[in-house]
């Protein structure tokens, strides 16, 4: 989760720490090493969230979806990355998202 959250939060120094060499072209709109860097410290996080003690595959599913779909929408509403599957990835992430919450609220403990 760790590491998850350092991609998350500045994917250059983990490029840096773990492989030694900086990720390409930091200046937009080539900087997608730090998009797909962020993706997978959000991945991280899920399945550090599913591993956790107590936690669920559905737990971790559910936190990477939300905030995959957070991270990609504000991504498109800054207008610097937005392909032409951009928005519909949002939209599938959003109603995934959803539709596992629900899951999650009807099969949570009690008293949660």
């Amino acid at each position: 989760m760790a590491t998850g959250l350092a991609l998350l939060v500045y994917p250059p120094i983990v490029a840096r720490l773990l492989l030694g060499a900086a990720i390409a072209g930091l200046d937009a709109p080539a900087a997608v090493g730090i998009v797909i860097g962020r993706v997978t410290g959000i991945a991280l996080i899920a399945l550090g969230v599913s591993c956790w003690p107590g936690g669920t595959a559905l737990a971790g599913m559910l936190t990477y979806s939300t905030l995959v779909t957070l991270y990609l929408a504000y991504l498109g509403v800054d207008g610097v990355w937005v392909g032409v599957l951009l928005w519909p990835t949002v939209v599938l992430h959003a109603v995934l998202s959803v539709l596992l919450a629900r899951v999650w609220l009807r099969h949570r403990p009690k008293g949660i």
